[in-house]
């Protein structure tokens, strides 16, 4: 893919600017966003504004489509399953940290826990002894 500048506007690229860069054309572009594939935000006067995530994503669509022949549907459920993973590893690293918070503080009454959520409550086991 072509390197982006290393500074770029906070508001935005505009369509032009997008489309010159990645060697597309603006019809490329609208394509994408008809499809939902791309997102971009719109100023005040109604003009699309790419940010940084929205070229991240636009180069993972070029990639898939020049490098891998994938074709528009492909992209967009590569794209959802995306957007689903990184969802299930933000929420696996948020129980990660509160199973390590929980381990932290320790378990001193893990017996007591133990017999008053069990589903079947015992009394504590007694020593039987056998004789023969």
């Amino acid at each position: 893919m072509p390197g982006r500048p290393k500074k770029r506007a906070r508001a935005g690229y505009m369509i032009s600017a997008v489309a010159e860069l990645y060697k597309l054309h603006p019809q490329t572009l609208r394509l994408y966003e008809r499809v939902g594939l791309l997102k971009p935000s719109r100023s005040q006067g109604n003009t699309r504004l790419y940010t940084d995530q929205d070229l991240e994503r636009l180069e993972v669509i070029l990639n898939l489509t020049r490098e891998l022949g994938v074709n528009l549907a492909g992209i967009e459920i590569i794209l959802n399953m995306r957007d689903k993973m990184a969802e299930m590893q933000s929420q696996m690293e948020q129980f990660i940290g509160f199973v390590r918070s929980e381990l932290s503080r320790g378990f001193p009454f893990a017996d007591e826990r133990k017999m008053r959520n069990a589903i079947v409550r015992s009394a504590s086991p007694k020593a039987i002894r056998v004789e023969k």
